[in-house]
């Protein structure tokens, strides 16, 4: 039995509205155009989206799933994913950073489901082992079940000191019922070289950016950390899963600037945020081509759009 089969408070929002411009050389190399990066077959034969997808399945049911996307990308992901429901996509007139996207969906899921516990996962990462991962991410669900006020993020044990990654320093153990689970200590943005040996050798972590918490913890932590952009997305909350919707976004999308989860949201308020190590598994964010190509070459992946 699926861990949704028994939980059916949880919900998952996909983050796949960004333009993967760091990624589109390669991308144009793969598909033949300027799709951004989750919807390409970067690793393997289906896209990053339908490749998150499916690990997210492992524990949240596909009709708790939101999506969240842009709409000028409408043309490549409408043959991805053509299956889901029409309210569970979350379409943004454009791309506005990651703390839009997500106030977005969590404001339209306050209206599905007022009382859910949410997973947020970003749309363009390698996870060698879902089944691992996602076993991860139901610890973390149980966590926030347990202490409520809490936002959990995996942190992924680190292998070496990457310098273009967030990196989370954990702090002292948090009481739950699930060891292994610590406060944050104190965020690290894309270090330099000399300060990401220190944290390596610290045993911190890397910021996978996917995190667990009651929907109504990150509304608040919206709501006190980008107080404007609150009250922005507010005005239109009432014609959110109405035929109004998207003329009302889309005026309120011209009108807000871009803003960034990370740093505008939880670097801004670190206040009952707890961060769980990631043990067992290989993991990237494929931003760059370096990246796929070292995860093709660990993984001894050989994909069509490389062979010699």
């Amino acid at each position: 039995m699926r861990s949704y089969d028994k939980n059916q408070n949880h919900w998952a929002i996909i983050l796949a509205g960004g333009e993967g411009k760091r990624l589109s050389s390669l991308t144009q190399r793969i598909a033949g155009d300027g799709r951004p990066k989750q919807f390409c077959s970067v690793i393997g034969d289906s896209s990053l989206v339908e490749q998150t997808r499916r690990r997210v399945s492992l524990s949240v049911a596909d009709d708790h799933t939101l999506v969240v996307l842009t709409r000028a990308h409408e043309g490549y992901y409408g043959p991805l994913l053509g299956d889901m429901r029409r309210q569970n996509l979350v379409i943004q007139p454009d791309n506005r950073g990651t703390a839009a996207a997500i106030l977005y969906s969590l404001l339209r899921l306050s209206k599905l489901a007022p009382t859910a516990y949410v997973a947020l996962f970003p749309s363009d990462h390698f996870v060698s082992d879902d089944g691992r991962f996602m076993r991860h991410v139901d610890l973390a669900f149980d966590a926030v079940r347990l202490r409520p006020e809490l936002t959990v993020l995996l942190g992924i044990a680190a292998d070496s000191s990457e310098t273009a990654y967030g990196w989370i320093e954990p702090g002292q153990p948090v009481g739950t019922e699930h060891a292994g689970i610590f406060d944050v200590h104190r965020f690290w943005e894309k270090p330099s070289a000399e300060l990401a040996e220190r944290l390596l050798d610290r045993a911190c972590l890397w910021n996978s950016f996917v995190m667990v918490a009651r929907l109504s913890t990150l509304l608040g932590l919206i709501m006190v950390s980008a107080p404007e952009l609150y009250r922005s997305f507010a005005l239109v909350s009432r014609a959110l899963l109405t035929s109004s919707e998207e003329r009302s976004v889309e005026f309120l999308y011209s009108s807000i600037d871009v803003m960034d989860f990370s740093r505008d949201v939880l670097a801004r308020c670190p206040i009952n945020l707890a961060v769980l190590p990631v043990h067992g598994c290989e993991w990237s964010d494929l931003g760059e081509p370096v990246r796929v190509i070292d995860v093709l070459t660990r993984q001894r992946i050989q994909p069509r759009w490389n062979a010699a």
